[in-house]
């Protein structure tokens, strides 16, 4: 890095490296590798270390969420966009094209936003067959027609065969925010109650075994739904929802991680409360793998008061995409920032987020 550093010398707008404000920048990584793209540590240190500091001014002053919530003429609306480069195009329950539109709905439903519209980027590799980017497309509508969603602008671009992996997808969205709702990582209290609204895992083993021919017994289907109606059930509750995240990448374990250091908080919850599936737990012990890292894409995590708790797990498990919903743990005062898990034995251990990812190219 430092020799690259040297040729940038004297070029006019080269970014200098050196001056980027980290101890240790990107663990001294000088080329991105795939845990970049993870979503754990080394994903928050891309964030941090290099894209903020190289945007400057332009960039947001807000915590970093999957959404931004902006004020425009009176209205606050929820913005996200996700890039999606999953490997198979397909998969048991589910494939690229309703992971694009899922996952964006769900990025916006996490700020409490009404989704409303979404665009449609395609970047597409030369010799591609028509009937399935047909498929996909199909896919895509059909999953905005289910998610009340309307796809209203996009952008295709083709590059070289062989360099584009049959396609990537990129979705925006826009969602309006109701008066009153403000859920934001920060806002978790030492009292609130952490509910999962289902069994883990089953999106990123689902993938796994597809792409690496790995059978474990019986099939596992990927989670992949929309999850803005569930949303809706909850804040029909009470609009004191504190904070809400999808379980995508890095799992439950990095969405609780980022929370509790966000908010200066700690975490306990129990394992024997979190709901993995039989499957899910059995696949994860042959592959040496923990089902709170795996990702989901069709899941989340709410920390919710303590006195709304109740009706809002009722309200949960009343829907279709909720109906295992359970509470695994609370918001404390003691060691704040971090996560502990108690176990089944009755001790406890720290809970850290993933360096990058252990399954990549999974959304």
């Amino acid at each position: 890095m430092a020799e690259e550093a040297e040729e940038a010398e004297g070029v006019e707008g080269a970014i200098d490296v050196e001056g980027w404000s980290c101890p240790m920048p990107l663990r001294r990584h000088d080329r991105i590798v795939l845990g970049h793209g993870g979503g754990g540590k080394l994903s928050g240190e891309l964030i941090e270390h290099l894209f903020l500091p190289a945007f400057g001014p332009a960039a947001s002053t807000a915590t970093p969420t999957d959404s931004a919530v902006l004020e425009l003429g009176g209205t606050r609306l929820a913005f996200t966009t996700d890039s999606y480069v999953v490997q198979p195009l397909f998969f048991p329950g589910g494939n690229i094209g309703e992971l694009a539109v899922y996952g964006t709905v769900n990025d916006l439903a996490m700020s409490g936003a009404v989704p409303l519209a979404l665009s449609t980027g395609f970047v597409l590799e030369e010799g591609l067959e028509i009937e399935l980017l047909g498929r996909v497309a199909t896919a895509m509508g059909r999953a905005a027609e289910r998610a009340s969603v309307r796809l209203v602008t996009g952008d295709t671009k083709v590059v070289e065969r062989a360099r584009g992996d049959g396609m990537y997808v990129n979705t925006a969205g826009i969602g309006v925010v109701p008066d009153g709702v403000e859920i934001a990582p920060h806002r978790a209290r030492p009292g609130d109650v952490v509910i999962v609204s289902g069994e883990i895992g089953l999106h990123g083993i689902a993938v796994l075994s597809v792409r690496e021919g790995l059978e474990f017994g019986t099939d596992i289907a990927s989670d992949t739904a929309p999850l803005h109606e569930l949303v809706a059930a909850m804040l029909a509750v009470t609009r004191d929802l504190h904070v809400l995240r999808d379980l995508t990448r890095g799992g439950l374990a990095a969405s609780l991680c980022e929370i509790a250091e966000t908010a200066g908080v700690g975490i306990e919850y129990s394992e024997s409360a979190v709901p993995v599936p039989d499957a899910v737990r059995s696949a994860c012990g042959f592959l040496g793998l923990d089902p709170v890292h795996v990702a989901n894409e069709g899941k989340l995590v709410a920390i919710v008061p303590a006195e709304h708790a109740d009706a809002v797990l009722a309200a949960m498990s009343a829907t279709d995409v909720g109906r295992g919903s359970v509470v695994i743990g609370q918001i404390v005062d003691e060691h704040p920032g971090v996560v502990v898990a108690r176990t089944g034995l009755g001790a406890t251990r720290v809970v850290d987020r993933p360096l990058g990812e252990q399954l990549p190219r999974i959304c």
